[in-house]
């Protein structure tokens, strides 16, 4: 789909969170994303990208990428694939671009894409980093929740905050972050009582570029790469470390990647999550899409908004409905 005489719109929106949400590199009080408009005179198309902190990204680096290219002519898709990188700023453009082809052609977007969907998914939600004290009585406060991620920072209270957390929802299922913070010394004493606590899955336990040590370590329970796969290119090097990787949208730059990403990712023998950045609906939509053919789904970040935008996904009982067409795609 080439398009003409494009108005492309880009803001900075500012999304107060219910509660300071923390992980083992900071905490957050307030989530800053950045909405793309696409308009062609007759139909609109939106799309929302979150930028990472991890990869010195802000707000005011995304519009700027997003103004470099905002006028180009017979920009698409497909073009500008190759005029950004993966990112935040790729992500909201790529969106908002599959969101007015949607418009265009009255159809959705996972129509366009031939992505086979279910009417509900079931997602995981996050647990911030605390005391094991805190951690439990937030974690009693959604034990109703099927799944629960718990934020670890790779000190020696880890166990004990998956300990108080086991205690207070027994029959929630359990994942981990350790989000960079462990050494391979805390991941051989601490997996294997993870594993005795009924922990299913340990995401990113060590920075991506001394990620190797997971080539020699028994893995009692399946490892997750984060912050070690962006895109298709990542995945030869993560043969032998992990056994699953969590796919983001503002890691990949947008639904175009990310659905190649998951197809080459299942070719080479990987499950996967499809995960998020804290971010309103309209950033969770493209990739609730993903999630109907994932192995587990994260896409919790509007729960932790002290409120979300309008026509926002509809989340009920730890499970997330497909995505209004108002919203997006």
């Amino acid at each position: 789909m080439s398009l003409v005489a494009l108005e492309i719109d880009a803001k900075e929106e500012t999304w107060p969170l219910k509660e300071t949400f923390r992980t083992s590199r900071g905490s957050l009080t307030e989530m800053q994303v950045v909405v793309v408009t696409i308009r062609d005179g007759e139909f609109t198309g939106r799309g929302e990208g979150a930028p990472i902190r991890r990869y010195n990204q802000t707000c005011q680096s995304v519009l700027a990428l997003i103004e470099s290219i905002a006028r180009e002519k017979n920009l698409n898709r497909e073009r500008l694939q190759n005029l950004l990188p993966p990112g935040a700023a790729r992500n909201a453009l790529d969106c908002g671009f599959w969101d007015l082809e949607a418009k265009h052609s009255g159809k959705r977007v996972w129509e366009l894409a031939k992505i086979p969907v279910i009417a509900e998914v079931e997602t995981s939600f996050t647990i911030s980093l605390d005391t094991p004290d805190k951690m439990g009585h937030s974690a009693k406060a959604h034990s109703a929740a099927p799944i629960l991620k718990l934020k670890l920072g790779g000190d020696n209270a880890d166990v004990a905050r998956v300990e108080a957390v086991r205690d207070a929802a027994p029959n929630a299922r359990l994942l981990i972050d350790a989000n960079e913070s462990w050494t391979p010394e805390h991941f051989r004493d601490a997996a294997p009582e993870l594993k005795r606590l009924g922990v299913e899955l340990i995401e990113q336990p060590f920075p991506a570029n001394v990620d190797e040590a997971l080539e020699t370590l028994e893995h009692p329970i399946p490892v997750c790469a984060d912050e070690s796969c962006h895109t298709t290119g990542d995945l030869p090097r993560l043969k032998n470390r992990y056994e699953m990787i969590n796919v983001k949208l503002d890691k990949t730059g947008g639904l175009t990647e990310a659905l190649r990403l998951c197809e080459r990712a299942r070719e080479a023998g990987f499950k996967l999550l499809i995960g998020c950045m804290v971010g309103t609906s309209l950033g969770m939509a493209p990739a609730r899409l993903l999630a109907s053919n994932a192995d587990y789904t994260d896409l919790d970040g509007p729960l932790l908004l002290a409120r979300d935008r309008e026509h926002g996904l509809h989340y009920s009982a730890g499970k997330i409905s497909l995505p209004a067409a108002e919203l997006w795609g």
